[in-house]
């Protein structure tokens, strides 16, 4: 079974789609932290978002893969290197370009050929996966969002402006659902969630009624 989770930054996605795959023991995928993944790899390179041929030569020398719930870059669990907010302000530039949109579809769709898996992205139930058997579309107001966003910096230790984290949401919002390939959208028979006003809990009592329907 695939069941496809697509929204804006901080809609809450990753969070909740991790929760129901342990509940529903599905394999989950966060493709976001894919991207995140690669715009490290390529930031610790010095590599900028228009440098196509040393990104694509990067792409040949690169793995990615998850294993009991952590995503490993070449080998090496980055899971707290991708969540920094210097990913967060530049993983769109590279995440917009179509070969390696491209390079990742490839192995989102092999591995979920062979598992039930819960997937979350921006494009997941649009193009990665289009005929999953469920898909959702996750969104809150950019403050809503931008405020989420704000509580796990600051919980962290980073010092930052809220009114900064709100505009850098923004931004992430058009460069997503303005870019030529895949565009961030509501994928067609999706079941859209407002999660302004709802906690996890809330959240993910609604994607289950429908998945144990």
């Amino acid at each position: 079974m695939q069941i496809a989770v697509d929204g804006p930054a901080g809609s809450g996605k990753s969070t909740i789609s991790k929760m129901i795959a342990n509940q529903l023991k599905f394999e989950y995928i966060d493709t976001g932290a894919m991207y995140r993944a690669i715009t490290l790899k390529s930031m610790n390179q010095d590599i900028r978002p228009e440098e196509y041929d040393k990104l694509e030569q990067m792409l040949h020398d690169t793995d990615i893969d998850f294993k009991d719930g952590h995503i490993y870059l070449d080998g090496i669990a980055v899971d707290e290197a991708i969540r920094e907010n210097k990913i967060n302000q530049n993983v769109s530039n590279y995440a917009v370009i179509k070969f390696i949109r491209l390079w990742m579809v490839d192995i989102q769709r092999k591995i979920a050929s062979n598992k039930d898996v819960i997937m979350d992205g921006r494009d997941i139930g649009s193009y990665v996966l289009p005929k999953a058997e469920l898909k959702f579309f996750l969104t809150a107001s950019a403050e809503e969002r931008g405020k989420r966003r704000y509580k796990e910096l600051t919980a962290k230790g980073v010092e930052i402006d809220l009114a900064q984290v709100i505009d850098e949401i923004k931004k992430r919002d058009h460069i997503d659902s303005t870019r030529e390939f895949a565009p961030l959208k509501r994928a067609e028979g999706a079941i859209e969630i407002d999660t302004t006003f709802l906690d996890i809990e809330g959240v993910i009592e609604a994607i289950l009624s429908y998945v144990n329907r």
